[in-house]
């Protein structure tokens, strides 16, 4: 029998990894406690399979490949293939050639789930002997879902190790007590699981709830119980095993928080239809094209796409083409292979691989050169793709956002952008409107900030003086949100009351009371050049509405029209 027969005839679940955590090898036992195949395995990052919650962060079993250093016996919850949550219990070590040279890892686990099986078959029969108790307490406090037995009187007979971290009560302060003087639930009394357990006889289980730690924290927590009954059938207690949700819930809270319309400030009827034309995007995979000036927010729209589609639980990976050099990018976005070039040590997955069955967001498309633009039409055209340095094709399910503050139609007269690559990104245009377009949306970002600022400082600023908001309405914010981000940031290292005045902002805005006329008066037409300003100012703050703008001056149509053509102003494109 050779190692890949024992490998298969044995109850864990073994696989190995390559150093880029790609499974190499997926035993038979793994297929069976995953869900996956070999087949579906092999070749995904362990990440697609395991699903868990430290996947989205650093997780310590990755960190072997560092340290040299095993884990043993690391419990985690992860998803099988139906999506049902499945408790493992994992070891890590690093995987050497026969030269002694770091391959990858080799993970060992195993279901979990016999452990819990046991623990409950043990608290249930509540009249083993010593040595089972002994063996009991290991178990409990092996495991990472909190534990705790009361008995008919609701008292807290047993507390595990988990339980004491999760809740900060030491097993000496909460056994003897009662329940509900140690979780403090939003749920104690009648319709706690544990009462409705005891009630019904039948097990309650995911029953989410907040409770109260030793410290006064709320703490999300996840809860099943079950009776206890001795040998004659009568109940003595009840059994409940809980699970901290807090990560999961800052997770969740975090992705909406960021990319929910909420924090794409603006009520303005260009961001309106910007909030509109994103909902519309939801249920499809059509491919944006997201313009507008440094600053605007694009990366910020790309994903609020995302976490509104149907591909928001799989990744979203940004790439800047501007930040690096043609070789480089190309690199980037389709991988290479060991060897391609110079400094190719290892094989390495490129940003579309890890964007499969997600969403790819190219920054500062306009900058990319007209090799890697031939390259990137056929991916947009075929899905797939090869390695630089290798002949094998690789197929992906990539949804791509690009954004440019570049003019694309005067980069392919020019002959620096392909038509045919313009044409298959600009299926659904977006034009985000430049600040100073949009004035009536800087009071509503200001708040925003403030509030940001607020939490991340500690401080307690509630409001903008009049002049310091006249001045912020005034600017002309050529570095657009990111700019009136960075300004109150500014005033909130200077501010030391609860209200922003003029002197607390960048000394940039102080002075732009009289930009328009320190403008024009250095012309050499000083009132051509102020009623050219007047006209453009009007034109941009009432979204070129010629309409409301010839209310607004008390001028004709044509008089509008022939001014706009002598001072040379023109609509943006895309507006």
């Amino acid at each position: 029998m050779n190692c890949k027969d024992i490998l298969n005839n044995i109850s864990e679940g073994v696989l190995t990894l390559d150093t880029e955590m790609k499974i190499v090898d997926f035993n038979t036992a793994a297929e069976e406690i995953t869900g996956f195949t070999a087949e579906e395995a092999v070749g995904k990052p362990c990440s697609q399979i395991f699903r868990t919650a430290m996947c989205k962060q650093n997780c310590p079993l990755v960190s072997v490949l560092e340290t040299g250093n095993p884990i043993p016996n690391y419990d985690v919850i992860a998803l099988r293939k139906d999506n049902t949550e499945i408790p493992l219990r994992i070891s890590s070590n690093v995987l050497k050639d026969e030269k002694g040279e770091l391959e990858g890892l080799v993970w060992n686990f195993r279901d979990a789930t016999e452990i819990r099986n046991l623990m409950w078959e043990v608290v249930d029969k509540h009249t083993i002997a010593l040595e089972e108790n002994a063996k009991l307490e290991i178990i409990l406090d092996s495991i990472a879902e909190g534990v705790f037995t009361i008995n008919a009187n609701w008292q807290i007979e047993s507390f595990n190790a988990a339980a004491e971290r999760i809740t900060g009560f030491t097993a000496d302060e909460a056994i003897g007590r009662p329940c509900y003087e140690v979780f403090r639930s939003d749920m104690c009394g009648e319709n706690c699981a544990l009462a409705r357990s005891l009630e019904t006889g039948e097990p309650v289980s995911g029953c989410e709830v907040n409770i109260t730690s030793k410290d006064g924290k709320r703490v999300p927590i996840s809860v099943s119980a079950s009776v206890l009954v001795n040998d004659d059938g009568q109940v003595i207690g009840a059994v409940e095993s809980f699970r901290d949700l807090s990560e999961i819930k800052r997770l969740t809270a975090e992705v909406h928080g960021q990319y929910d319309f909420s924090n794409i400030i603006g009520k303005s009827r260009d961001m309106q239809q910007i909030f509109t034309l994103i909902k519309n995007l939801s249920d499809t995979d059509a491919t944006v094209l997201i313009r507008g000036e440094s600053g605007t927010g694009k990366e910020l729209v790309a994903k609020a796409i995302h976490y509104n589609s149907l591909r928001r639980d799989k990744p979203f990976v940004a790439v800047s083409c501007a930040a690096l050099s043609e070789n480089l990018l190309e690199s980037e976005l389709f991988g290479h292979v060991k060897g391609s070039f110079s400094g190719a040590v290892m094989n390495k997955a490129g940003r579309f691989e890890i964007a499969d069955k997600g969403t790819l967001f190219l920054d500062e498309i306009g900058d990319i050169s007209p090799n890697v633009q031939i390259k990137l039409l056929r991916v947009l055209e075929s899905q797939e793709f090869e390695r630089v340095g290798s002949v094998q094709t690789i197929k992906v399910d990539v949804r791509l956002i690009a954004a440019t503050n570049k003019n694309l139609e005067k980069a392919i007269k020019e002959g620096d952008f392909r038509e045919d690559l313009f044409y298959r990104l600009n299926v659904v245009p977006i034009y985000i409107p430049p600040l100073r377009e949009r004035s009536r949306d800087v009071p509503l970002l200001v708040e925003h900030f403030i509030r940001l600022f607020n939490k991340k400082t500690g401080k307690e600023i509630t409001k903008v003086s009049p002049k310091a908001m006249d001045l912020l309405l005034d600017y002309p914010w050529p570095g657009n949100v990111r700019e009136l981000e960075n300004a109150i940031e500014h005033a909130f290292v200077h501010c030391q009351t609860s209200t922003i005045i003029p002197d607390h902002l960048p000394g940039s805005l102080q002075k732009s009371e009289s930009f328009i006329a320190d403008k024009a008066l250095s012309s050499d037409n000083p009132l051509e050049a102020a009623e050219k300003q007047v006209i453009q100012k009007a034109l941009e703050e009432n979204q070129w509405d010629q309409n409301r703008v010839m209310d607004l001056l008390g001028i004709s149509r044509t008089t509008l029209w022939r001014k706009m053509h002598k001072y040379g102003i023109k609509r943006p494109v895309g507006l």
